[in-house]
């Protein structure tokens, strides 16, 4: 059977992929994510793999490795890597509830990306079914911490990628039906401000505000950006009672660019902030770095493949670069053949309007099967 002529169901794929979206996940409750590894690997338990669990480190998830049944295993082989981690704090379900809409489905993590990871499993599901042996054996690796930049997994990610010949990531499809085959070079930051602590009511001009001086480091952080590297601060904390001045105030910071010498020298201005100004100590330390990902011959030749495919199935695939972020970006500046945004196409991920074309299940499940089934 020709891998683009299986039947792959678009209802019960929904039907399975319900329990996974209803399943929360976000990345900091360790014991949300590892329910969410719990069912992933009950079910490619049921399709014949071979699990492996991979206890979690610095309070984070742990990882699920799934070798399927291959006369060639433990060969250099396919592996697809995906994140079971979301953005979306426990409780997220109810205002972003299941539903669906005319060719959208709706749903925390739907779209970014336990719909492309779904499809991952029904594309080696069908196979099997249809006895289509594959030319190079199959590794599923899940992990928890992809949406903080895979600080504890990124090692795994690495050595697994390593073990391959090439890496498949279904992270969310553009809405073109593209793919990405290169990703820019992104940075963390921990910012910190440390300020004189008074009562706010009787001798505010005795304390020194962390939180006023991490407003003015905030703007000149953002204004930083220029057309070669952005930054940004997303996450801020400070004080604990309003009739005190802030002693503490901490924040975390991101900067982008498409050469990884831009970013380098974005870090460079980040990291020379540090310092003290009106009497409050401000500390950057850096945080966590993707490389950037620029595609080679052996990623170029690994779309052509998929881009054949996808024209047997009626439709064009582009390909390019993208500004966010994922385990790819590890894979693809290895050197390693690596094509990104093979999951669902859909729109808003991260926010509480998340979903899915709910078409781009079974077409997104076809191309993963053609390519699984095709390359050696």
């Amino acid at each position: 059977m020709n891998p683009i002529d299986l039947p792959f169901d678009t209802e019960a794929m929904l039907q399975g992929l319900r329990g996974w979206v209803e399943c929360e996940s976000p990345t900091w409750d360790t014991a949300a994510v590892n329910r969410m590894l719990d069912l992933a690997a009950r079910e490619m338990t049921e399709m014949g793999a071979g699990i492996e669990r991979i206890p979690g480190r610095q309070g984070l998830g742990d990882c699920v490795r799934a070798h399927f049944p291959h006369a060639r295993l433990g060969e250099p082989g396919i592996l697809i890597a995906g994140h079971l981690d979301t953005v979306h704090p426990i409780g997220t379900i109810e205002k972003l509830q299941w539903r669906r809409e005319g060719n959208k489905c709706f749903g925390p993590g739907i779209l970014d990306m336990k719909g492309g990871n779904y499809l991952a499993l029904e594309a080696i599901r069908q196979l099997a079914r249809a006895a289509v042996a594959t030319p190079l054996p199959i590794t599923v690796l899940f992990t928890p911490d992809e949406e903080i930049g895979s600080p504890s997994t990124r090692d795994l990610i690495e050595a697994e990628a390593r073990r391959h010949k090439f890496v498949l990531v279904p992270e969310p499809g553009g809405v073109d039906n593209s793919v990405v085959t290169g990703r820019y070079a992104i940075a963390r930051y921990n910012l910190e401000a440390t300020g004189r602590p008074s009562h706010a009511g009787d001798t505010l001009s005795k304390g020194r505000s962390a939180i006023r001086e991490m407003a003015r480091r905030i703007i000149a952080i953002e204004e930083m950006t220029t057309a070669d590297c952005t930054f940004s601060v997303g996450v801020v904390h400070g004080g604990q009672w309003v009739n005190c001045v802030a002693t503490t105030c901490s924040g975390e910071a991101l900067s982008m660019a498409k050469r990884q010498a831009d970013l380098d020298h974005g870090v460079e201005r980040m990291l020379a902030l540090s310092g003290t100004a009106n009497d409050v100590a401000f500390k950057v330390t850096r945080g966590v770095t993707r490389p950037v990902w620029e595609p080679g011959s052996g990623t170029l030749a690994l779309h052509a493949k998929a881009a054949e495919i996808a024209r047997e199935l009626g439709l064009e695939l582009p390909h390019g670069s993208s500004g966010g972020g994922s385990d790819g970006n590890f894979t693809g500046a290895m050197g390693i053949p690596t094509l990104d945004g093979l999951g669902v196409r859909g729109g808003d991920y991260h926010t509480l309007n998340e979903h899915i074309e709910i078409d781009s299940l079974a077409d997104r499940g076809r191309l993963m099967a053609g390519l699984l089934a095709r390359l050696d």
